[in-house]
């Protein structure tokens, strides 16, 4: 939170849902700010209420604005848990373009209360800027307005219609850990690749069910993302993984669909049983890569776990969760298998 003596009524006010939000993959959600759709209830019960996150969302504006100010309505009393701080699980993120590149301006992290106001940023130059405002990973955003001085210039600027990257995946994928809602690996990749991005994290419930892959077939990407390893272990990939993708791949055949195996427990150096469990789970996720590849798959694509987070050990809080450094370094591995993709 940043101090200021800007009263509401010297602020103007606009309402995201005015010009919309980015990276919703469905428009037939039960309410605005959620990202599976209400159908969504009866196929998967066990994860709809995370569906009802705003994970990975995000708006834009241009502004000459000297400060910038948001003010928001969230769903829960619960403003943070162990694994998430308040900035991360309710708080937004501000980034501006600065020549060509995404870079962090400010954020709301001190908020007391389901009922928000906030300044994000002030002391700026009256320039024109454009500007990306991530949402909460986890509180569901009931409303959300952006709030400048009056007299400046403020121009929404609509979600883009380019085809998106879909990331489907576990906690990780969720931003468990992370010290703010644009610090995950999939908008980090999104602001590198100047791309959408649908953040399709589910918390320890990303297990490819069945219904997931029938729902991911609806949507019409650059590229999907599967990451859900974390989540499963030897068995569940054995049973589910190659109906789930193969489901995908067939409503898909021209989509590029990369596979990613999940990094090892960072103190798996030091707990060796800990490591054969992911190279099991490797072995067959590989192998069931390979099968679909000699089936006709062309497009599929895989990423290798072993050193993805680095061998330091200082990728996660816990072992298992990246922490920022951790989050950098996962987007760092798949850039280039992405990069190659996208300009094949």
């Amino acid at each position: 939170m940043i101090k200021n003596n800007k009263l509401e009524g010297e602020l103007q006010w606009f309402d995201v849902r005015d010009w919309g939000i980015e990276g919703k993959g469905w428009i037939d959600t039960r309410h605005y700010y959620e990202r599976l759709p209400r159908r969504a209830e009866k196929l998967l019960p066990d994860l709809w209420q995370m569906s009802r996150h705003s994970t990975g969302f995000s708006c834009e504006f241009e502004t000459d604005a000297p400060e910038i100010h948001a003010r928001w309505v969230l769903l829960m009393e619960q403003l943070d848990e162990p694994n998430m701080n308040r900035a991360t699980f309710s708080g937004l993120d501000l980034y501006a373009r600065e020549k060509g590149t995404w870079r962090w301006a400010g954020a709301a992290v001190n908020h007391k209360s389901p009922r928000a106001s906030d300044c994000l940023v002030t002391d700026m130059k009256p320039l024109k800027r454009r500007f990306r405002l991530y949402l909460p990973l986890r509180n569901p955003v009931v409303r959300l307005e952006i709030g400048a001085p009056r007299g400046a210039k403020f121009t929404p600027i609509p979600p883009r219609t380019m085809k998106p990257l879909v990331y489907y995946g576990s906690s990780i994928v969720h931003g468990a850990y992370a010290s703010r809602p644009g610090v995950v690996h999939p908008s980090i990749l999104g602001r590198w690749l100047n791309l959408p991005v649908i953040n399709l994290g589910f918390s320890g419930l990303a297990k490819m069910h069945e219904p997931m892959a029938h729902l991911l077939a609806e949507l019409k990407p650059a590229v999907f993302v599967l990451d859900p390893l974390p989540n499963m272990d030897d068995e569940l990939v054995k049973e589910r993984a190659d109906k789930f993708l193969r489901i995908l791949c067939q409503a898909h055949s021209d989509t590029p669909v990369v596979m990613v195996e999940d990094f090892p427990l960072t103190h798996a150096w030091i707990r060796p049983a800990h490591l054969q469990t992911h190279r099991a789970k490797w072995k067959t996720f590989s192998r069931i890569y390979r099968k679909l590849k000699d089936d006709g798959h062309s497009s599929l694509h895989y990423v290798e776990g072993l050193h993805s987070i680095g061998d330091d050990s200082v990728g996660t809080v816990d072992g298992v969760h990246p922490n920022d450094i951790g989050y950098e370094r996962l987007a760092k591995n798949l850039l280039p298998t992405l990069q190659r993709i996208l300009l094949a």
